[in-house]
């Protein structure tokens, strides 16, 4: 299959599918192999981008989605008489942003650094599917792990984790380097 055919294809499938499509799921749909389908993919993006296209290509994580350019987005709400997604409160920003970062993450890790019962903010973000679970936590209790979806990719712009700004971790169990010394009595 040449280039263009293979763009052609994966345009299609991307529009038919309407979600994200795993780069080795395209591959073996398009029967070819998955560096020739990325560098197509990518090429068609750039494409679509620098024509300033209604729709864009996204990758996301190791995989493909189609959506509508954002600039577009006052015409296509005003055309679907569709809501704006609710805004995202402190707590639950706070809340995404922990998991982001700490993902895998706990409630109780996200309570810990929080300072602060977190469920509900949990409860919106899974609802909002920003986050989802991610196993369990081997020890007592096995409580659920949380982590970001495509769709927190996806709505903050952004292809992998790597691309979120560097923060200062919290240690746990550790006290910071700038903290007092415990006075032994």
């Amino acid at each position: 299959m040449d280039t263009e055919e293979l763009q052609r294809a994966i345009e299609a499938v991307l529009f038919a599918a309407g979600e994200r499509i795993e780069l080795s799921r395209l591959a073996f749909a398009l029967d070819a192999d998955a560096a020739e389908v990325a560098a197509a993919a990518d090429s068609l993006a750039d494409r679509l981008a620098f024509d300033r296209r209604g729709i864009r290509i996204l990758r996301l994580d190791s995989g493909y989605q189609m959506v509508s350019s954002g600039e577009m987005a006052d015409y296509i709400t005003k055309a679907l008489e569709t809501r704006k997604p609710p805004k995202l409160s402190g707590s639950q920003l706070e809340t995404l942003t922990i998991i982001a970062y700490y993902q895998p993450a706990t409630k109780a890790m996200v309570e810990q650094i929080r300072g602060v019962d977190s469920a509900y903010s949990i409860s919106a973000l899974l609802n909002k599917k920003l986050i989802e679970e991610a196993g369990r936590l081997n020890v007592p209790g096995r409580p659920i792990q949380y982590r970001t979806t495509p769709d927190f990719l996806r709505i903050f712009g952004i292809t992998s984790l790597e691309e979120l700004p560097p923060i200062e971790r919290v240690s746990f169990g550790e006290p910071p380097a700038d903290a007092p010394a415990a006075e032994e009595g």
